[in-house]
């Protein structure tokens, strides 16, 4: 049987050495738990915008994908590209506020640069770009500010 000596010699490794083991791994599995959500996060807003390069790509007659303006556009074409941009604007807005952070750990940098890739594209689309003022209108402030950077260094 152990006397109290020994009892209490045990409580203080516990204290000292137990105690301050099981904060570290609490605090290390509760990063891991936040990065593999970002990553989730990651994850469902490419799928949605591969789901949206195929909506663009079903809309092929607006030639959506070149850098030139798109001459000569029908009303209903040009109805479907504003709808279209709409839903790009919306999901841009949705990466950005999800993913967007002044300061960021390099793999959230990473996962941010693709999406700033992204937009950068688009911004350099002639017909993107003559929308942009009619599609930011009502969006979140600070990612308005940030498009429109991107827009204008883009237009160079």
């Amino acid at each position: 049987m152990m006397d109290i000596q020994t009892w209490e010699l045990l409580s203080y490794v516990v204290t000292t050495i137990g105690l301050p083991a099981a904060i570290v791994v609490f605090l290390y599995e509760q990063k891991k738990e936040r990065d593999n959500e970002e990553e989730e996060v990651y994850q469902l807003l490419s799928d949605n915008y591969q789901d949206f390069l195929k909506i663009a790509l079903d809309h092929s007659d607006l030639s959506l994908f070149s850098f030139e303006r798109t001459p000569e556009l029908t009303a209903e074409q040009r109805e479907r590209m504003l709808i279209i941009f709409n839903m790009l604007m919306s999901l841009f807005e949705r990466a950005y506020l999800l993913m967007y952070e002044p300061k960021m750990s390099a793999q959230q940098r990473r996962r941010w640069l693709s999406w700033e890739d992204y937009m950068r594209e688009w911004c350099r689309r002639a017909d993107f770009r003559a929308l942009l003022p009619e599609l930011l209108d009502g969006e979140d402030p600070e990612f308005v500010s940030y498009l429109r950077t991107l827009a204008a260094a883009s237009a160079r």
